[in-house]
């Protein structure tokens, strides 16, 4: 090729590289497959000649050679811009990497698997804590745990101490006796000792900076306890206000420079109505027994009480606060008025929630109609009060408990009371007496009212009445067995209460969960599957009776109606087919013609029976089979022929 042929093949490549650079960034957004790669066979299917041709062609040859290069040159840049464009584009699927996947996920998963992966994470970081000191306290906190003589901390308190010392609103939830009263109140002190060294803050008369609820005066004092053995190591002052105490020494209290008050929500907005308490300060609040107040009409008093709080958070210059809730149960009732009230708020469960303490053993004794329930009552009591145990009996209704009680006076065994009718300070005696370790100790007989909140060192608790739910035999059974202490709970059932306790006592066998296990719940689940087992009854014998209906050859079932259609037609005889077409046809003119008989015969209920006088059936209805004779006679009045008619007639005439 001359000089003058590779300026020409020059121009043209030059020419037709910008079209082709803009079709291949065209390509480069639409997914295409890669064509198979260019072969001399391909190019020789193509008649196309490769681009090194001999040097010394023919001039004539020169024209028909460069008009068929053109096409081959095109197509070889194509292929060749392709080949790039595959080699430095990634492939989507190899750019899809295992960190790159799990991110994506996590970004579509809900916030609640979030919170459960969270939470999940923190389980198995308590699970290797050994000590208090790896939970971030500090040395003063330290100070007064050692002096409780606890060296290992709970599941509760490995997962709610760090996240309270976080600053974050959280949910503890644990079973009875686990140790949550020191999972809040250790972090607690904690917080309010760093508030006075970062922030200068110091005691104010009336402007507590933490409140503590709960429900009864009871646990009022328990909790108040515990923050007084703690304030003598970290140097913090405490004050109690609870029904049942005069107001005058609690107003004198909260006069002095204080940093937290535990009370009762009823007696603590009395105080703030009366000008005794200023929520300023308060920055840390507890519920503690939360399910209890939500569920025993606290409700509108913590509404109440949070009110001024949540107002004073909204505001751009306002101080915040940080809210925990302990509870030993939660259904989900409550947990959604909880999640509506307290909005965010992370709910930190342990893995015994619900479940059967592992120390407890529980005994389930089933009385029958026959047997006195308290006399079995006497034989379970009598044995264990003589090893010397602590013994607390429960009863549903305030009845029930004054009969145990006046049995067991009778059967010389002293006892005292805790129930909704003893007065605050009576019950506050009688729990002084059954703590007491001096002498013989008493039989506390009592409601539910004893089975939340209470720290009592109980080894053996009976249940008189089973309870109507769950959730009262997991607050009644907690009274035993604390902090890994060994216990006994016996139950004694009686025949209405074998459905729920049989269900209780599979689920603790099984060591499962007791949420939402009630009375209703049970029998209704128990109709449910009756309903089911008839309706897979029924659809089995309509399985059988149409695969014995299609067993049986066609001229056998055409025989049969045949013949019915004979005996229909054979006069004098009457079956239930033309039985039904004669009242069906005749409906109408027996209606115009006789309408009084039509009537009275339709409605006779006198019993006859075939070849009998009516004397003879009138005295048989008079004995004790009368109710089925006269449903005999309902049924074969139309069918009578004969000497049974007139009898009939006799009968309407009459």
């Amino acid at each position: 090729m001359g000089s003058t042929g590779r300026a020409i093949l020059s121009l043209s490549l030059s020419s037709n590289l910008l079209p082709l650079a803009r079709l291949s960034s065209a390509r480069r957004l639409i997914r295409w497959s890669p064509p198979a790669p260019t072969t001399a066979s391909s190019l020789a299917r193509l008649k196309l000649r490769p681009m090194c041709s001999a040097a010394a062609s023919a001039a004539p040859e020169a024209a028909e050679s460069e008009a068929g290069i053109q096409p081959m040159k095109h197509t070889m840049l194509l292929e060749r811009l392709r080949m790039r464009h595959l080699k430095d584009a990634p492939n989507p699927q190899q750019s899809r990497t295992p960190e790159s996947e799990g991110g994506s996920k996590m970004a579509r998963r809900p916030k609640e698997e979030a919170l459960e992966v969270e939470g999940e994470k923190r389980k198995k970081k308590a699970a290797m804590v050994g000590s208090f000191e790896e939970l971030g306290l500090g040395e003063e906190v330290m100070r007064a745990v050692r002096e409780t003589a606890i060296e290992v901390p709970t599941e509760i308190q490995c997962l709610g101490i760090p996240a309270v010392l976080e600053g974050k609103s959280v949910v503890l939830g644990s079973h009875t006796g686990s140790g949550k009263t020191l999972a809040y109140l250790l972090p607690l002190v904690q917080l309010l000792r760093r508030d006075e060294e970062l922030y200068g803050r110091l005691m104010k008369p009336r402007r507590p900076r933490a409140v503590v609820l709960c429900p009864t005066r009871e646990l009022s004092e328990q909790v108040f306890r515990v923050a007084k053995s703690i304030s003598h190591h970290a140097r913090f002052r405490s004050t109690m206000v609870s029904g049942g105490g005069r107001i005058r020494p609690q107003e004198d209290s909260l006069n002095n420079p204080i940093d937290m008050v535990v009370g009762t929500p009823g007696r603590l907005l009395q105080h703030i109505e009366e000008g005794n308490l200023v929520y300023g300060d308060i920055k840390y609040l507890v519920l503690d027994e939360a399910d209890t107040m939500f569920d025993r009409g606290f409700g509108p008093d913590i509404r109440k009480f949070l009110g001024p709080l949540k107002n004073r958070a909204l505001k751009s210059d306002g101080l915040g606060f940080q809210t925990v809730l302990v509870t030993a149960t939660m259904t989900m009732a409550v947990q959604k008025l909880v999640d509506e009230e307290f909005q965010g708020i992370e709910h930190l469960r342990t893995s015994t929630l619900h479940k059967k303490i592992a120390s407890a053993r529980h005994d389930f004794i089933k009385i029958s109609g026959s047997e006195n329930k308290l006399e079995s009552l006497l034989q379970v009591l009598e044995p264990s009060l003589a090893k010397g145990n602590k013994v607390m009996v429960f009863c549903n209704t305030l009845n029930s408990s004054r009969a145990v009680d006046h049995f067991l006076h009778e059967n010389q065994i002293s006892t005292v009371n805790y129930h909704g009718e003893v007065p605050a300070e009576q019950r506050v005696e009688n729990l002084k007496k059954f703590k007491n370790e001096d002498g013989d100790c008493p039989t506390l007989v009592c409601t539910d009212l004893a089975a939340r909140g209470l720290d009592l060192d109980v080894d053996h608790v009976i249940m008189f009445d089973f309870p109507l739910n769950s959730i009262d035999y997991l607050h009644r059974t907690g009274r035993t067995a604390r902090m890994g202490a060994k216990g006994k709970v016996t139950s004694l059932v009686a025949k209405k209460d074998h459905l729920l306790a049989t269900r209780i006592e599979e689920a603790i066998r099984k060591n499962e969960s007791l949420e939402a296990l009630t009375v209703d719940n049970v029998r209704r689940d128990i109709a449910r599957s009756r309903i089911s087992e008839q309706k897979g009854k029924n659809t089995k014998l309509s399985k059988v009776s149409d695969q014995r209906y299609k067993g049986k050859p066609a001229a056998t079932r055409s025989s049969n109606s045949h013949t019915k259609a004979a005996s229909s037609q054979i006069p004098g005889r009457k079956t239930a087919g033309t039985k039904a077409l004669k009242t069906s046809s005749s409906a109408k003119p027996a209606r115009v013609a006789k309408p009084a008989r039509a009537v009275k015969i339709s409605k006779v209920t006198r019993p006859f029976s075939v070849g009998k006088s009516a004397k003879s059936s009138t005295k048989s209805s008079s004995n004790g089979r009368k109710q089925t004779q006269s449903k005999s006679g309902k049924l074969s009045v139309v069918g009578f022929r004969g000497r049974n008619s007139s009898l009939s007639k006799r009968a309407v005439n009459a």
